[in-house]
């Protein structure tokens, strides 16, 4: 399994979904879930970007399908980043 970071933004509609329905963000992780992707860790954050989970998925394709289509929802603006553990990526450069 590959180790992704979503970076998401809520949408105006998105931030009213969570005003009204904070547990929805559960409901959305066992959606992913259901899609193939595991969520290791999430987090909501102060700054550009209101929440960033990390996630594992079996494969760039499956994170990509989970972004595109929780993106066409209209809620929520996702940047998915593909994460390379440390000890990965030094033996890589050697």
């Amino acid at each position: 399994m590959a180790t992704y970071i979503m970076l998401s933004t809520l949408t105006d509609e998105g931030a009213k979904t969570i005003g009204s329905n904070p547990g929805r963000i559960k409901d959305v992780n066992r959606e992913i879930e259901g899609m193939g992707v595991k969520v290791l860790q999430q987090y909501a954050v102060l700054g550009p970007f209101d929440f960033v989970n990390i996630v594992e998925a079996p494969d760039n394709e499956t994170v990509a399908r989970v972004s595109v289509q929780l993106g066409q929802r209209g809620s929520i603006k996702i940047q998915t980043l593909a994460a390379i553990p440390i000890d990965q990526f030094i033996a890589g450069m050697k």
